[in-house]
């Protein structure tokens, strides 16, 4: 066992105080909590979460800590009283935060970006506290942006992240991105290599809800494909509730087999058993597909902040597993041939396949909570992540 192993399997005395967690707003912010969380906690850890008032919905992992609810506010966006009111907000929740870690003296505070998290860790890095943020994305984001130079490490989801300043190169570590349990266990499943005329299996999925550009888009594209080899499509369709109907038409008297939904329950298996996957680029869609190894054509969210889905599809794409495609070049014409050359050559998935595969993270959870002990113990934790991830 490592000493950075050691460190999570047994805590001592000296890390009694509780590791802080501070998250808030969208699942691609909350999700690596979660798993941080329950890595930590399976370890002996006490733990504590500072979330704004969208934490009061939080189930799982986070919904056990005992949580401290702080005002935050955005201060980028919105009118003039729109930007007034964030910064009051972001005051407020400065001075709760500092009276609480003052309380609290937590061990670490670790934080996963958005704005609710901006108080909490300018509270954290003004009181000597030692800190970690957690970016999700190839681009760093703007809360992400302002806390960087101030916190003790920065861990990453991506190998090169845009927006990290030279000067803080040196505290940054690769541990990955969590994914759900489910998937995670796909990571040891070999690609399912196409056969020469056996049945091609598609994922189509747009997020929780679908995309009405998959909608429009796809079924067109698949009428575009020769018979031959269009009758081999075996389509899993995930569309808007609104949606499901005119697609379900659209695909009638085709002789495709699809299946339609606002949600698959049993995604883990559609993914393992996928030769192609075509969706958006989302921090933890791109986690998914890399730690699963599965190729993919992916179509940025065209409105995502900073446009970072943009950042995340071109990583994928510069490392040889996925093919990114603009919003505005994703149309029936394009994608028809785009499919017809990829199943024509089905050697060419394969190799999209291994090389998701290569840029995936089995143990992210694992990775960041030894970065967190690293801290702990005084020390960065930069070799027990890297060597993790090199065995993944």
């Amino acid at each position: 066992m490592s000493d950075m192993q050691t460190l999570l399997a047994v805590p001592t005395q000296s890390h009694t105080h509780p590791i802080v967690l501070v998250a808030g707003g969208t699942g691609g912010h909350v999700f690596p909590a979660e798993a941080l969380a329950s890595e930590l906690r399976t370890r002996g850890y006490t733990l504590a979460l500072f979330t704004d008032r969208r934490g009061e919905a939080y189930g799982g992992e986070l919904g056990n800590l005992t949580t401290h609810r702080i005002r935050a506010g955005r201060v980028t966006s919105g009118g003039i009283l729109g930007r007034v009111k964030g910064v009051l907000d972001l005051a407020m929740g400065g001075m709760q935060s500092r009276g609480l870690l003052t309380r609290l003296k937590p061990s670490v505070v670790v934080g996963f970006g958005g704005y609710a998290s901006v108080p909490t860790m300018l509270a954290a890095t003004s009181l000597g506290v030692p800190t970690v943020i957690h970016e999700q994305n190839a681009f760093l984001g703007r809360a992400n942006r302002l806390l960087a130079p101030r916190v003790s490490a920065i861990a990453t989801s991506f190998d090169n992240v845009v927006g990290i300043k030279s000067a803080d190169r040196a505290k940054t570590v690769l541990t990955g991105n969590p994914v759900r349990p489910g998937i995670r266990s796909l990571r040891d499943n070999a690609y399912p290599a196409l056969a020469g005329d056996g049945p091609i299996y598609l994922l189509v999925t747009g997020g929780s809800q679908g995309a009405t550009i998959f909608s429009d888009v796809v079924p067109a594209a698949f009428d575009r494909l020769p018979d031959d080899m269009r009758r081999r499509l075996r389509v899993s369709q995930q569309c808007r509730p609104e949606d499901i109907e005119r697609v379900r038409a659209a695909y009638a008297g085709t002789d495709i087999r699809v299946d339609l939904a606002s949600f698959f329950g049993d995604m883990p298996e559609r993914l393992l058993n996928a030769h192609l996957v075509i969706c958006r680029s989302g921090a933890s869609t791109v986690a998914e597909l890399t730690t699963a190894g599965r190729p993919a054509i992916l179509v940025p969210y065209p409105h995502a902040m900073d446009d970072h889905q943009t950042m995340n599809a071109r990583a994928i794409e510069a490392q040889g597993g996925a093919i990114c495609v603009p919003q505005l070049d994703f149309t029936p014409e394009t994608l028809a041939a785009r499919l017809k050359l990829l199943f024509a050559q089905p050697q060419q998935l394969t190799r999209m396949a291994e090389k998701a595969h290569a840029s995936g993270h089995r143990d992210a959870a694992a990775n960041l909570a030894i970065l967190v002990a690293g801290l702990l113990s005084g020390s960065n934790g930069k070799s027990g992540s890297h060597d993790t991830e090199k065995a993944a």
